[in-house]
């Protein structure tokens, strides 16, 4: 199979999804987060794939939002940013949902989106190092439409934390949390990912599938309640005062006005 900026590859009952756009730290965009949305839906009709890891090309896994994207949010009505987070929330439903497990892969960095994107994963290999974090407040918005695949990763204790501070931190951390269950060094991370594809492989197809979806449909908020509801916030807050200022002056280089006054 052929992505542009997703790179793609099936060997025997394992597939292999990378993103890719290493010169930009395989930061979302649109065409990215189509692209990873069909991947996943072709991939789980495939009955001859059994697990799937998920990984970046190059240094960093996934640095969140693509500057132009973000760039292209401030310009947007509330009913645009409701749409734009309705697709990126897609794509994670698209992961969550897959009936094959997916065991993401990470080394360097899995930042806002990005760490979205792990928390929609079944299983976590990080390398040692790793940084992430749930870093929108920074910019005056919120981690919404993540919320549905994080608070069942982390719980509400350790979102309180980390929403509200923005702050960044390691792979051991986050294998505290419950965001990863496995820390390795870089050059295993992969392999250590394969190793529970190995694993998933022993087990009975059907029974993994259906498992799968046990644990998702015992969660508290139906997830077709859960996705218009954030959407709803995070285009709400975008489009804020705060919001604005936040993304502006990221995209400006300079500190927003909430530090310069505090």
């Amino acid at each position: 199979m052929k992505y542009d900026k997703v790179n793609v590859s099936v060997e025997g009952a394992f597939a292999r999804v990378a993103l890719n756009r290493p010169e930009v730290r395989n930061a979302f965009d649109d065409d990215l987060i189509a692209r990873l949305e069909a991947v996943f839906i072709e991939l789980g009709g495939n009955d001859g794939v059994r697990a799937i890891v998920l990984t970046g090309e190059g240094e960093i896994f996934c640095a969140g939002a693509d500057v132009n994207w973000m760039r292209s949010s401030v310009e947007m009505t509330a009913d645009e940013n409701r749409a734009d987070a309705i697709r990126l929330a897609g794509m994670l439903r698209a992961i969550d949902e897959c009936p094959r497990p997916v065991i993401g892969a990470i080394r360097g960095a899995a930042i806002g989106g990005g760490a979205g994107l792990i928390a929609a994963c079944d299983m976590v290999v990080a390398a040692e190092g790793t940084k992430i974090g749930f870093t929108e407040v920074r910019l005056g918005i919120v981690p919404a439409a993540i919320s549905t695949f994080v608070l069942p990763k982390i719980g509400e204790r350790h979102a309180r934390r980390y929403f509200l501070t923005g702050e960044i931190f390691d792979a051991v951390r986050a294998r505290e949390i419950g965001l990863v269950q496995e820390v390795v060094d870089g050059g295993d991370v992969e392999e250590t990912a394969m190793k529970l594809c190995r694993a998933v492989a022993r087990c009975g197809p059907a029974a993994v599938s259906t498992a799968k979806k046990l644990i998702r449909d015992m969660r508290a908020r139906p997830v077709d309640d859960a996705i218009p509801f954030t959407a709803s916030i995070i285009a709400k807050v975008r489009t804020s005062r705060e919001g604005q200022e936040g993304l502006r002056a990221f995209l400006e280089k300079r500190k927003p006005r909430w530090i310069e006054e505090s």
